[in-house]
């Protein structure tokens, strides 16, 4: 795989939620650390996303934002 984003995490998909048009995507990228992603259904199909398979995560953003309390 050759990308250009500089952050991309290997991980393993926990959990898939299905959806008439789109899929809920959690990947387990450490010990008890997830991300979770909303993708097309079609994009989940044609990857063949499923439950315990290794994925990447790829986080491609002009601007990474931090807030507090």
């Amino acid at each position: 795989m050759a990308i250009s984003a500089r952050n991309h995490l290997k991980g393993t998909v926990k959990k898939l939620v299905p959806g008439a048009i789109n899929s809920e995507v959690t990947v387990e990228v450490a010990p008890g650390i997830e991300i979770v992603s909303v993708i097309t259904k079609s994009s989940a199909e044609r990857l063949a996303v499923e439950e315990g398979k290794e994925i990447y995560v790829v986080i491609k953003s002009s601007d990474v934002m931090l807030a507090t309390e």
